[in-house]
């Protein structure tokens, strides 16, 4: 489900206008996260750390009001619920774009994700099913590198609205501590720094939960 917003009543309208006129209409930090907690509890459970810290992205992501917008004809619409488009590597080494659902609880959400994961295993090609709305974030993991900062591939000429998050290398420090970098690309039209700092912090709070 969606709902326009009316733009004439909503206080980032002038926001929205200017950056939506640029050909870069993005901005994107990068954050480091502690996943200590996050990562023990997920072996405790016996569950991918994966799908463990992809449902907590998607449960901070849904947690975010601004999240929610996306951009359609210059339209602003919010969206009820925001899922992810996550890409799967496969054994040969290539990846496919697919579609993971968000549930709320995590069991359901492993479930229909493990299903999803085989069928891009399954699947050839980088379009492995079509994407009718994009109630969505674009994820990636990038467990071999420690980054710092990173940029997107993307066309200027194809409408997108769509935040895009990165999870690099998990690091190991000397007194036990685990941390990752997370990486946030969103449409600055839909949201400012402000709205990216809410995301970060809920999603610390989710991992450390």
């Amino acid at each position: 489900m969606k709902t326009k917003l009316d733009l004439n009543n909503w206080p980032r309208k002038e926001h929205f206008e200017f950056f939506s006129k640029f050909e870069e209409p993005f901005f994107g930090l990068t954050a480091t996260i502690d996943c200590t907690k996050a990562y023990e509890t997920s072996k405790k459970k016996g569950v991918s750390f994966f799908l463990y810290y992809l449902h907590k992205t998607l449960a901070a992501v849904n947690a975010v009001e601004n999240f929610h917008y996306r951009i359609s004809e210059g339209e602003v619409y919010r969206y009820d619920k925001v899922n992810a488009s996550p890409t799967l590597t496969r054994e040969d080494n290539t990846f496919g774009f697919s579609l993971v659902e968000f549930f709320p609880d995590f069991e359901t959400f492993e479930a229909k994700a493990l299903e999803e994961i085989e069928r891009v295993r399954n699947t050839p090609g980088l379009f492995t099913r079509s994407f009718e709305v994009d109630n969505l974030i674009h994820f990636s993991a990038i467990p071999w590198v420690d980054f710092t900062s990173l940029s997107h591939a993307r066309s200027f000429t194809f409408p997108d609205s769509c935040p895009k998050i990165s999870i690099g290398k998990m690091v190991i420090h000397e007194n036990g501590k685990r941390t990752m970098s997370v990486s946030v690309h969103v449409h600055h039209g839909l949201m400012d720094g402000f709205h990216v700092g809410e995301f970060i912090n809920k999603f610390q709070e989710f991992m450390d939960s």
